[in-house]
Order: structure tokens, then C-alpha cells, then sequence
């Protein structure tokens, strides 16, 4: 599920919660919220960036030792095998 970002419409009207921002965990298909569900103020979505990062979980030695061979691209046509 995806976590999307509201906040207030106008910070002078709102709470603190909708005035710096929060954050709710939403199905995909979720309507987008228009009130904040502490003081009532009207909130609008925040465009975020997402979340995309290296894996952690040791892909590259789980394929080295399946057997798996990694090649570099060192330039136009040239390769070095990594393992």
C-alpha cells in the first residue's frame, strides 16, 4: 500500500497535525482525503517523490553463489566479467 502525503490548504486555519504535513498508508484505489482527520480543515495531496533505493538484501552474492555471471560495462562494446 502506498503512503501518501496531505496538507493543509491554508496552514493559518489548520491544526498542527495538517499544517507541517502527514502522512496515511492507502489502498490504491482510495479516494484522495479533503479534511484533516483531527481538525476538519480542508488538506490537499502533496506530490512526493518515491522511495527508490539499493537492495540490501545480498542479490549479488546469492546469484555468485547460484552460479549467476555479472559483467561490467567498461565502454561501447567492452565488458569485464565481474564474476
Amino acid at each position: 500500500m502506498p503512503i501518501r502525503e496531505y496538507a493543509a490548504v491554508d496552514p493559518k486555519k489548520s491544526c498542527r497535525h495538517c499544517k507541517t504535513g502527514f502522512e496515511e498508508m492507502e489502498t490504491m484505489d482510495a479516494e484522495a482525503k479533503t479534511a484533516c482527520p483531527r481538525c476538519g480543515e480542508k488538506i490537499r495531496r502533496q506530490l512526493s517523490a518515491p522511495s527508490v533505493g539499493a537492495s540490501q538484501t545480498g542479490l549479488h552474492d546469492r546469484a555468485k553463489n547460484a552460479g549467476f555471471t555479472t559483467y561490467e560495462k567498461l565502454g561501447k562494446g567492452e565488458y569485464e566479467k565481474k564474476y
